[in-house]
């Protein structure tokens, strides 16, 4: 969906609502996930949602591949830090990636939380708008968090 086709709907609701619902939120509204390609120096390209929002991985989560199973482990708070890319359909890969890396897992409440490579996908909340990387680095109780190459692998130099 492309803030056009939601301003034309109506102007002024749709610019009270685009301001009070995240973009996140906005590109799953309904239920495809779709994740794309940006780039950002020093990292070079990494995935993002269809918003160009930033998709990151966690170190301790178990990347799914070979016969093993993708495993979340971000529950509880860690979800308000770090909220999960879901999905009700299949997602979809935007140019240039992989889409046999695309896929998703069920979480413990039901929810398909998207995956690329095998890592579940997450969010960072004071990742505000298109383009912010305020999570790439960072290490927390939770643990390590990176962004995603476009082949998968995260990336570990920290901005």
């Amino acid at each position: 969906m492309t803030h056009r086709n939601f301003i034309t709907w109506s102007a002024a609701a749709g610019l009270a609502l685009a301001a009070a619902v995240p973009l996140a939120a906005l590109a799953q509204d309904d239920g495809t996930a779709t994740i794309a390609i940006s780039e950002k120096e020093p990292f070079g390209q990494y995935v993002v949602d269809g918003e160009g929002m930033s998709l990151y991985m966690l170190e301790a989560d178990t990347q799914g591949g070979d016969g093993a199973e993708a495993v979340s482990t971000c529950t509880g708070e860690c979800i308000e830090e770090w909220p999960v890319m879901t999905a009700t359909g299949e997602p979809m890969a935007g140019d240039e990636l992989d889409a046999s890396l695309l896929s998703t897992i069920e979480r413990d409440d039901g929810t398909m939380q998207v995956t690329y490579n095998g890592w579940p996908l997450h969010y960072y909340h004071d990742d505000r708008a298109p383009g912010d990387t305020e999570g790439q680095g960072v290490h927390d109780e939770w643990g390590g968090w990176y962004l995603l190459t476009p082949s998968g692998e995260p990336i570990e130099d920290e901005e």
